[in-house]
Formats: structure tokens, sequence, C-alpha cells
């Protein structure tokens, strides 16, 4: 049996975001999972695919931010109903290659010597046209009639720069073991110790070291979620307990 609690630093409200977009890469390696967005996971691979890719364009910037900010994109077109298919995809690929008046062997080539990769690129490209679709739609539903991305950004920004955004949350995950053979003994026992933390909780950071202190408590790092991307069950909870704090405990 066990019991949970959750927060929201333990469900700590960390972004409100729809950002830019790009890709990188290196020679292969095996790679470790930095980074879970909305269960989906962010690779070193990734990281480093994005950092090729800004070397590639002689810019600078955060290739994990980077990869985050798409990673949303994609879930918020996703939940708007927008998918974009590998022919979609493949078709912007050929168009770059002829618009920069080369044949798509060299295209291949310099992506791959370069540590970007085409695959990388190419899910670059599918971000890009996916999140163009969803400021066009925000932007159709909201004052009627098509509009192209040119006429999405410039609206965008006469309103002042607004951009659209989601609320996303960082959430842990704090576990109570309570042994199935000492439920009826320990239940009461346990649940008093995880309210005791609950109210003395202040934050994510200092999580594990509330937890060293207590027996048979277990931290999780679940990831990053979109609010519509939050566990139903736990959904409500969340987005009432205010940054820092921490949900009630549950039984599980």
């Amino acid at each position: 049996m066990r019991k949970y609690l959750f927060s929201a630093g333990l469900a700590l409200l960390v972004a409100a975001a729809s950002v830019s977009v790009t890709a990188a890469v290196q020679p292969a390696f095996a790679a470790e999972i930095k980074y879970v967005v909305n269960g989906i996971p962010i690779t070193s691979g990734d990281i480093a695919h994005r950092t090729a890719f800004f070397k590639l364009q002689h810019k600078k910037g955060d290739a994990k931010e980077e990869m985050i900010d798409q990673t949303l994109r994609l879930a918020e077109a996703k939940r708007l109903g927008i998918r974009i298919s590998d022919q979609q995809v493949d078709a912007a690929y050929q168009r770059f290659a002829s618009g920069n008046k080369m044949p798509l062997a060299r295209l291949d080539a310099i992506m791959a010597q370069s540590g970007v990769t085409k695959e990388h690129f190419k899910e670059f490209i599918r971000a890009q046209m996916a999140w163009n679709q969803a400021l066009s739609a925000r932007y159709r539903s909201g004052e009627g009639g098509s509009v192209t991305e040119q006429d999405a950004v410039r609206r965008m920004l006469d309103k002042g720069g607004a951009k659209p955004t989601a609320t996303e949350y960082m959430l842990q995950q704090v576990i109570f073991v309570v042994p199935a053979s000492e439920r009826a003994a320990t239940l009461a026992k346990r649940k008093r110790e995880a309210d005791a933390m609950r109210a003395r909780f202040n934050g994510c950071n200092t999580t594990r070291d509330f937890a060293k202190g207590l027996l048979d408590v277990t931290v999780r790092d679940l990831g990053r979620f979109l609010a519509p991307q939050l566990p139903s069950d736990w959904a409500e909870q969340i987005k009432a307990t205010k940054t820092g704090g921490a949900t009630p405990t549950r039984e599980t």
C-alpha cells in the first residue's frame, strides 16, 4: 500500500510559454533522457543536435530551452488537432534545398557533417509548420476569415507582442510507503508524517532534503506537463495549490 503526496513545487508552476524552435546534433552516442515534457522525453542527443544547429546558423541560444519550447509547441498543436504528415515535411525539406540552390543529397550531407542530421532538421520543420498553423487557427477563430502566418505575426505584434501561452507545471511525487501487512498499525502514523512534511514544504528544490530524514519515503520527478495534460485525478488539486505548496495527501 502506498500513500502519495503531490505538490506544486511538488506540482510547481515553473513557466508559461510558447516561443522559438530549432534543431541540433553530434555524432552517434548513447542518448540519455534529460527532461520529460508532457510525457515526451528530451534526450542529450536532441540537445546536442540543437547545439549543432545553432553552430550551423552562426547563432547563440540555449539548446535545452529550445527543445523544451519545441516540444511544448508540438503538444499544443496536437491539442488543437493539428497534424503535419511526413509527406508535408519531406516536401518542405525539398523546397528548402531548392530554395538554397542545392541538390537534396548535398543538403543531407551538410546536415550529417554538421551534426544536425536530416531527421532532426525535419522535426524542426514539422514543429515550425505545426506552430504556424496553430497561430493561424488562433487568429482565425478570434477574428474570422483565413489568416496567413505573416498576418498572424503582425496582429500579434500589434497587440503588444502577446503570445499564445500555456501554463506549464513541473511535477514531483512524494511516496510514503505503507506495507500491506502493516497497514492497520502504521497508516495513521504515516499520514501524520506526510501531513507534517506538507505543512513544512516550501519548494521543489528542498524536497529531497526533507525526505532524507524520513523512513521509506521516495521522491519521483514526473517531468513537465501543460495544464491540459495534468493527471486527471490530480488536476484540480494541483491547480488549486499555490506555488511552493503541496497538495493534500492521498491513499492509493
